[in-house]
């Protein structure tokens, strides 16, 4: 009895293998293809983008990009307080203003966080900014006593039936 040649079995599985990836490749291609065409079938997205293509804007009432209503801007929802422009400019460019809300902390964990930033996501050196920034989060969105949990509020309660 012969035994089978396993180089030449692997080289065999290789090239089934590479056929195998280019075919569902084409396919993908193909299914990306036809659910663009569903979405836009005039293809509007490839016509008239050349140097004379008219640019479209909407227009921004300056008014409304950094309206305070009651005391809060609108747009990000920070308290209207010193050093709000400095913590908008600088923090709201990487991440939502409701992630800087929720994140309540001393000055240190501020710090810390700032840090971290800088150190694992590219943060700039915020320079003279920092202690601003710092200064108005502490002051505006100080950190919770919790105690051991939160007292439960505005609980709709229901009885378990048999």
């Amino acid at each position: 009895m012969k035994k089978p040649n396993h180089d030449k079995l692997k080289q065999e599985f290789r090239g089934f293998y590479r056929v195998l990836i280019l075919t569902c490749t084409i396919v993908a291609i193909f299914a990306v293809g036809l659910i663009y065409l569903l979405v836009d079938p005039d293809l509007s997205a490839f016509k008239n983008n050349g140097p004379d293509a008219e640019i479209v804007t909407v227009p921004v009432e300056e008014d409304d990009f950094d309206k305070i209503e009651n005391g809060i801007h609108v747009r990000t929802g920070f308290v209207d307080a010193p050093g709000m422009m400095e913590t908008v400019q600088n923090c709201t460019n990487c991440h939502s203003a409701k992630l800087v809300i929720q994140n309540r902390m001393n000055k240190e964990r501020w710090k810390a966080t700032i840090r971290w930033m800088q150190e694992t996501q590219n943060l700039w050196d915020l320079g003279k900014n920092e202690d601003i920034i710092i200064d108005y989060l502490v002051t505006n969105y100080p950190p919770k006593k919790k105690g051991r949990r939160e007292v439960l509020t505005d609980i709709d309660w229901y009885e378990l039936k048999d």
